[in-house]
This record gives structure tokens, sequence and C-alpha cells, in this order.
């Protein structure tokens, strides 16, 4: 009786461990988080201004606002996930739904994976060779929100096939057994029940699209354009590139750095925005899907 205590005891006190170092780790990460947070809203609050939103930048970027910067980054977040999400989930239905196992479907897997892997640097120069020259898209819009589809679409690959993965096949076998077929299936009862986990994905592309650099650096991304896009062909600023030039380009020092530091919080705000308006929406199809 004594060993059986003694074990229940070391079994214990092994868990408050193992409990307490998760705790820490957790506690550590979302301190490092409000710190960097932090560290960029009290740098760029004194920035932030109706004028730094609202208007054109001038002086080489080192005054005027961040208008075209901000509308180029959500036309190519917008442009970019057209492309990716409904590829992806298309992707990953036939994929997972009816591709059977075997060695082809572990390549195509395999291949995925690897696509996730590569350097977005890598992506901006195929984007570059194939897009830009190639398909004579030239630096435009088009150009860099298919490179930038292309780069997340391994990420909406992947979180579609485990969403329809944690779909019970009970669902699939009674829809089957009641005459439907396997599109219908598909289309009408398993997707309905994955899409708010599907949404994942497009939350965490969305994120990603929004601070890339190098990809929009080779297909769309101009130095200074003091004005807005008018169609998909023509060249447009973007958050991201324009925080690269205004932190290294080495002219008034002073103001290039407070640009930064507000272009930086603006950034955050609308990566921060779009990602609860995901979450929302994949809450209100989580809720008809349990109401249904």
């Amino acid at each position: 009786m004594t060993k059986e205590i003694r074990l229940a005891k070391q079994k214990r006190r092994n868990q408050k461990i193992a409990f307490g170092v998760f705790q820490f780790t957790s506690y550590t990460v979302v301190g490092l988080l409000f710190v960097i947070l932090s560290f960029i809203v009290i740098k760029g609050i004194s920035v932030i201004s109706w004028e730094f939103i609202s208007e054109m930048p001038k002086e080489g970027m080192t005054q005027g606002g961040i208008f075209p910067a901000i509308v180029g980054t959500l036309c190519l977040v917008f442009g970019s996930m057209i492309f990716a999400f409904p590829v992806g989930v298309l992707a990953a239905i036939y994929m997972n739904e009816y591709v059977k196992d075997g060695w082809m479907k572990k390549i195509i897997k395999q291949m995925t994976n690897n696509l996730a892997g590569v350097p977005s640097i890598v992506f901006g120069l195929f984007g570059m060779a194939l897009f830009v020259n190639k398909l004579e898209f030239g630096d435009s819009l088009l150009a860099g929100s298919l490179t930038l589809g292309l780069l997340v679409l391994p990420v909406v690959i992947r979180t579609t096939e485990e969403s329809l993965k944690s779909v019970d096949d009970t669902f699939r076998q009674a829809s089957l057994g009641l005459g439907a077929s396997k599109w219908q299936t598909t289309s009408k009862v398993v997707f309905p029940i994955a899409f708010p986990n599907i949404i994942t994905g497009l939350i965490l592309s969305i994120g990603r699209v929004s601070g890339e650099t190098a990809p929009i650096l080779f297909t769309v991304a101009a130095y200074f354009l003091p004005k807005l896009p008018t169609s998909i062909f023509d060249q447009a600023m973007a958050l991201p590139y324009h925080l690269y030039v205004i932190s290294t380009s080495g002219t008034n020092i002073e103001a290039s750095r407070a640009m930064a530091y507000g272009t930086a919080l603006i950034l955050i705000i609308i990566v921060l925005i779009s990602n609860l308006l995901a979450n929302a929406l994949r809450k209100y199809f989580g809720k008809k899907v349990k109401m249904n």
C-alpha cells in the first residue's frame, strides 16, 4: 500500500511539473508577443493620424501618408486569396475524398509539404520568371497576387485536408447509404461540417500574405508610387515593401524610422482586423453546422 501511495504521489508530482512547464511556456510566448506589440505601439502611435493613413507619400516617402501602400496590400491579400483559397480547397477535397491511399497520394502529399518549406524569395523569382516575363503580365497586381497565392497554397491544402479528416466517417456512410452520390455527400455533408475549420487556413494565409516582402519585390512592388492602381496590370505600393524601403533608405533617418514604426503598426492592425473577421466567419458557420 505504501508503495502504491508513493507511486501515486510521484505521478501527481510529475504531472504538476509537466503542467508547470507547459504553463510557463505559454505565458512566455504570450509575454513575448505582448512585448513586441507594445514596442511597436509605443514607437508608432505618435505617427498615426488621419493624414498618415489617407494621404499620398511625399518627399521620397519621408513625409505624407501611406494610403497607396494600404490599398496595395489589401488588393494583394484579396487577389491572392481569390486564387489560393478555391484552388487549395478543391485540391484538398480531391486528395482526401477521391484519391485512394497509395504511392501516388503519398508523393503528392510529400511534394505539398516540400512546397510549404520553399523560401518565399524562391517563389518571388519563380513568379518573376513565369508571370512577369513568360506570361508578360509585367510588374502588376495580377503577377503579385498569383505569386502570393502559390506561396500560401500548401497552407490552404494542408489545413483543408486536416479539417476534412476530422469529419467522422459515419456521416459519409450514412449519406451514401441513403443513396446520395459521392459528390453530393462531399458537397452537402462533409464540406459544410469541415468548413468552419477550413477557415483556419484562410486566417493563416492572410497573415502570411500580408507580411511577405520577397515575392512582391520581384513581381509588383513599386519604390515610390503616389497614386492608386486602376487595374490588375498596374504596379502598386505595399506595406511590407514600403516598410523595408524606408527602414533601409538611409535618408532623413529620424523621419524614416518614425514612419517605419507607424507603417508596422498599421500592418499589424490590418492583419488583426482580417483575422478577427475570419474568426467571426468561422464562428458563424460553426453555429450553423450545430443548428443543422
